[in-house]
């Protein structure tokens, strides 16, 4: 198939543009087909869900077979914490791998539900790497499953689960992935990735609206994972066993949010499936950091890790730089942007993706620019000290 340039729609009704990881801003066909209402138990809507899961597979590619997709009502915490209820035993044990804040909430949630785990804290700055990985699983042999972030979208990383996967498996354990900002826009084949289970949620990469988030995993996974969650509701072998023997979602399904995310799917297939929306989210990345480096400010990680779904920056050191003043003056000129999410340093977060492009990214540099100005910023450099610990973590 050949893919199209994408139509990118302005701002709805003088909106502003969702510069974040999810939700994010959608277009006018995604927005549209929320005016229609569905029955969740009518045959028309059994299709659609059918339809869905089909699609979302076929994002898989070669050896998609193996998997089937079990949607989830909920945001994207949710579908995480039903990921790991289901596919880790009660006497299993997880390895979690940690660079930011959703790291770290898997281990949270790991701790409510009462499994056993151990974390990777690679702090802020670094990924997680495949040595460090298969070192940890040698000395624990008690490590039945490694939970892996595909992008820590509080720093912007993307980490190397190629890597990760070749040490899980060298191992004999099982891999578990938080795909959640990533899947839609950066490759996790099966065939080039071995992984158990995955996880992504409807606002994200392939542009629809929040309201819940699937999982994609092994059969054999799905059938092993009876009786092994902790809940009713976000048990994932349930979910999957009645919707193969009914195609209905077992508790109320969100109809229109279903149906918006089908409109987004066919957008996502023309615009080239994975590959071209990951172009079209690298080219914003590539034009929106060069322009603001220009400017002054500097990103927190190097070149080699900065995804194509969000990028970190530091907040200049210059004493009328003012987060919230920034903020404000910047969702004036139509962009809201993301507050930082890091603990050593005051950052703030720009999203690559959604219905945007790179001549949009370039009216976010002159956005910013103009911002700077009003605040009387002289210089967007950030202190010192973050540049020297950025270097030395690096190191």
């Amino acid at each position: 198939m050949t893919a199209s340039a994408p139509q990118i729609d302005p701002p709805f009704l003088g909106e502003p543009y969702l510069l974040t990881p999810g939700p994010l801003t959608t277009s006018y066909e995604v927005k549209q087909a929320m005016l229609r209402d569905w029955g969740s138990w009518d045959d028309d809507f059994r299709a659609m869900t059918r339809d869905m899961r089909s699609r979302l597979l076929a994002l898989l590619g070669e050896g998609a077979g193996e998997f089937d997709c079990v949607p989830m009502q909920g945001s994207g915490s949710f579908a995480v914490e039903a990921m790991l209820a289901s596919f880790v035993p009660r006497d299993g044990k997880a390895l979690v791998l940690a660079n930011g804040a959703y790291g770290l909430r898997s281990a949270q949630t790991l701790q409510y539900l009462g499994r056993a785990h151990q974390v990777l804290d690679k702090g802020d700055y670094l990924p997680p790497r495949g040595d460090e990985v298969a070192a940890i699983l040698a000395c624990d042999p008690s490590i039945t499953h490694v939970v892996a972030i595909h992008c820590e979208t509080s720093s912007g990383i993307l980490n190397p689960v190629e890597e990760i996967s070749e040490a899980v498996y060298a191992a004999g354990r099982k891999l578990l992935i938080d795909s959640m900002s990533a899947f839609g826009a950066i490759e996790l084949k099966p065939s080039q990735i071995r992984y158990e289970a995955m996880v992504s949620s409807a606002n994200k990469c392939i542009e629809g609206v929040p309201g819940f988030g699937f999982v994609i995993a092994r059969k054999a996974e799905l059938e092993a994972a009876k009786g092994n969650s902790h809940s009713l509701s976000l048990d994932v072998h349930a979910q999957w066993a009645h919707m193969e023997k009914t195609g209905q979602w077992r508790f109320t399904p969100p109809t229109h949010v279903v149906a918006a995310f089908l409109e987004a799917l066919k957008a996502h297939e023309a615009e080239g499936g994975v590959e071209g929306r990951g172009a079209r989210y690298t080219r914003n990345r590539d034009v929106m950091v060069a322009g603001m480096r220009e400017l002054g400010f500097e990103t927190l990680l190097q070149n080699r890790w900065l995804s194509p779904i969000i990028v970190t920056f530091f907040c200049p050191a210059d004493a009328n730089f003012v987060f919230g003043r920034f903020y404000e003056l910047m969702k004036e000129k139509g962009f809201i942007i993301y507050p930082g999410k890091l603990t050593v340093v005051d950052s703030f977060r720009v999203g690559c993706i959604g219905q945007m492009d790179e001549h949009v990214m370039r009216q976010v540099v002159t956005a910013a620019k103009e911002t700077l100005a009003e605040m009387g910023v002289a210089s967007a450099a950030p202190p010192a000290a973050a540049l020297e610990e950025r270097a030395k973590l690096a190191a």
